[in-house]
């Protein structure tokens, strides 16, 4: 009865990709992310020397509109290379290779701050069922799904210890109007925090914050623990 109940208000969804994502990529990537830029770093010392920014910065618009190439998304984001690989057999796939991407971001300084950036594959599932018949997602159920997605990634990468400070989420809703470097100003955004943290420096009492980043408390759905998805047995077993 309650897995029929999830099915029927699709909450099982979101939670299911943000499993799905976190055991099929994220558990392998982000062990690694921090060594892949220390090899980078000593290769290009004058690049990344801040290491609060060796982590994967993972982008969650609440649209789910991701674009497949972050340079067309915004001019101001910059692919540099690819950090290095890791080649695992999963699933029949002999040699399958998972290898994030290393970006530079230019701010309204004109100064570059690179980073490891990628959105969360999973939104452009969410966003295909919506534009699917046979999935029936309206937009509000895709704008919730999304929120859900979120708070579910966010609660199991929270009880991660292998990926540790090896990440950064980044939920943002899109301004109504089309912004030209909208994206690389939320980025350099975290980054500047991430710096701030690395060389201690205080901040000031009021810290701006951008009017479209979200935080958790205000991607609080309000679901309670009965309406989230749970286990058919309950007996332990």
């Amino acid at each position: 009865e309650i897995s029929e109940m999830s099915e029927r208000s699709k909450q099982n969804v979101a939670h299911g990709l943000a499993w799905s994502y976190y055991i099929g990529y994220l558990k392998i990537v982000l062990p690694r992310v921090k060594m892949s830029m220390e090899e980078f770093s000593r290769a290009n010392p004058n690049l990344v020397a801040c290491r609060k920014t060796w982590k994967l910065h993972i982008l969650v618009p609440l649209s789910c509109d991701v674009y497949d190439d972050l340079e067309k998304a915004d001019s101001n984001i910059q692919y540099v290379t690819d950090l290095t690989e890791t080649t695992l057999a999963r699933a029949g796939i002999k040699k399958r290779i998972y290898k994030p991407s290393l970006y530079a971001i230019r701010d309204e300084e004109e100064q570059l701050w690179h980073c490891a950036v990628e959105y969360a594959t999973p939104l452009q599932t969410l966003y295909a069922m919506s534009q699917d018949e046979c999935a029936a997602f309206s937009r509000e159920e895709r704008l919730e799904q999304a929120k859900l997605f979120y708070r579910s990634l966010e609660e199991i990468l929270k009880s991660s210890k292998e990926c540790a400070d090896a990440y950064q989420l980044i939920a943002y809703e899109e301004p109504e109007e089309a912004e030209t470097h909208f994206l690389s100003r939320e980025i350099v955004w975290h980054l500047r925090q991430e710096h701030h943290e690395e060389i201690a420096v205080l901040e000031e009492s009021h810290p701006h914050t951008p009017s479209t980043t979200l935080d958790s408390a205000e991607l609080n759905l309000q679901i309670s623990v009965s309406d989230l998805p749970q286990p058919l047995r309950t007996d332990g077993f």
